[in-house]
Order: structure tokens, then sequence, then C-alpha cells
């Protein structure tokens, strides 16, 4: 049995999690955005372990704290698939409600998230947002004017893993407020372009892994869309 650290502290043990689960890998990996990479992070491999996401969840509740240990929020929210475990666990130990919004496809083909199942934010109720990896945050943009159209505050953004580097702000596509992120490890993690001359995986002629879909998928062939909502993006 895989041994659950104590004490975890931002960002070196953020990233032992990762590492000592298996989460964080080396290869030649096709991500959701069709680009290729040489480093991959398998969240559910970190997320599979209640230990290890209880002790993420503490850190990323503390944003939503104040300086007293009492919840700066009323509820906590994230986008599907891993948003779901964190919003629950967050919430859980803030003491508040905790939900998620799920993707749906719209007349004309566009992505957007929707509040299903009843759940709903009322006007005025201080919002926290949680998500686990993301690189270009569309996850997250997707979730902004959603909270936003409630009337509800967003006082917070919360992310495990900032793999573009970058850090930066999640600026509302309909309001364009913009909201600082807070990132518990923030790394930079090269994508390429498919092919060889481009993509050292493809020009080494390396085997070509979709984690979380298919698995291998032969030689490097082809392919930052959206790369915030797939799996290890």
């Amino acid at each position: 049995m895989t041994e659950i650290p104590t004490g975890v502290h931002f960002p070196s043990d953020v990233e032992k999690h990762f590492t000592e689960s298996g989460a964080y890998r080396e290869g030649h990996f096709k991500l959701k955005s069709g680009r290729h990479g040489d480093r991959y992070l398998e969240k559910f491999q970190v997320l599979q372990w209640p230990e290890r996401v209880a002790q993420l969840c503490q850190l990323l509740a503390d944003v939503g704290r104040n300086p007293d240990r009492t919840s700066r929020v009323d509820v906590v929210v994230g986008p599907t698939t891993g948003g779901v475990i964190l919003a629950y666990e967050v919430a859980r130990q803030l003491g508040v409600r905790g939900f998620f919004a799920e993707q749906a496809n719209g007349p004309d083909g566009s992505h957007r998230r929707e509040f299903r199942r009843g759940f709903t934010i009322s006007p005025g109720e201080r919002v926290l947002l949680v998500d686990d990896v993301v690189t270009t945050g569309a996850s997250l943009v997707e979730m902004v004017p959603l909270i936003e159209a409630t009337g509800g505050e967003l006082v917070a953004v919360a992310v495990i893993v900032d793999r573009s580097g970058a850090g930066g702000d999640v600026v509302s596509p309909t309001s364009g407020r913009e909201y600082p992120v807070e990132a518990l490890w923030t790394v930079s993690l090269p994508t390429y372009e498919p092919g060889p001359a481009t993509c050292p995986g493809c020009a080494a002629g390396t085997p070509l892994e979709a984690p979380g879909s298919s698995g291998l998928s032969g030689p490097g062939l082809s392919g930052r869309s959206d790369p915030a909502t797939s799996p290890g993006a």
C-alpha cells in the first residue's frame, strides 16, 4: 500500500504527492487538445487516495478561510470530473455546501457548463471555485460566467496544479472581470505540435500514449485549445 505522507506543505509536497502516487510521468503523450507532451500529470492517480485528497483539499480550503480560520465562503463549486471530488472535500472541511457543474453542448455545438440536479447558487452567496490541473484555464473560463449569472460572488479561485508555469488570472468572457487564480503547485510542462519536425517524441518514434482514453495509440501521429479539461493537462 502506498505510504501517505503527513503534514503536506505546498508546493514541494504537492509535487511529492504526484510523484509518489505515479501521477507525474515521463514519456510521449497525446493531450486532449491534440498537442503532444513528454511529461504528464495523471491527476486521478492522486485523487484515488482519500488521504492525499484530504491533505491537498486542506490547502485549497485555506484559500477560502478568514485569518481566524472561519470560512469566508458559502459554497464551493468545481467542474466535472476532478472538480467533483475536490468541491465536496473542500466544502466538508469548510463546513459549507459543495457541488459541481457539468459540461453541456449548446445548439451551435459550443461547449458550456451547467448546474444540474437542483444545484443552485443564491444571489449574494460567496463562492470558492476549485479545480485540479489546468493549463489554459479553459474549464475555469467556462465556470466563471455560470457563477456570475447566478448573482453569486466569486471570492476566490484555487487549483492544485497550474501546469502552464505562467500563473495569472482567469478573465470572465462575459463581464471582463479578472479573478486571481491561486495554485498550490506551478510547473511548466511544454507541449508540442505533433510531427517529427516539432515533437521530440514523434522524432524518436516513441509510442504515443493517450492517457485517460484508449491508452497506447501507436507512434506519434497528429494534433493549447483545451488541455485544461483533459486528463493530466
